[in-house]
């Protein structure tokens, strides 16, 4: 599915994320996702990692698995796409803390993952 774009409206919607992150979210090769800040682990977090409170979105690799998470990077985005810091899977985890991401996915990257 890589030849295929995943998002219709990311481009208007995070004017601002950087081209490489946005080729490699719209080929599918990290995931992009907001973050629930009404659930108690970004509370918590808020408290060690203070940037955390400008993010808006999360992006990270979907193929490493649990076991694997502590060599992982993190890349939070503020609300435009704008790149704001990393964080190393070995300092946090994302379980619990990331919601749906509010774009709207292709016809084609729909029909492609159906198959």
């Amino acid at each position: 599915m890589r030849d295929v774009e995943k998002y219709l409206n990311i481009k208007e919607k995070l004017p601002k994320l950087p081209e490489v992150l946005l080729n490699t979210i719209q080929s599918d090769i990290l995931e992009l996702k907001n973050i629930d800040k009404t659930c108690k682990k970004y509370i918590d977090l808020c408290s060690k990692i203070s940037e955390i409170k400008d993010a808006h979105y999360v992006v990270y690799s979907k193929y490493i698995d649990k076991s694997n998470h502590k060599y992982e990077k993190f890349i939070f985005l503020g609300e435009e796409g704008e790149e704001l810091f990393d964080v190393s899977g070995l300092e946090i985890d994302l379980y619990g803390l990331l919601t749906c991401v509010d774009l709207s996915v292709t016809d084609e990257y729909k029909a492609a993952s159906s198959k």
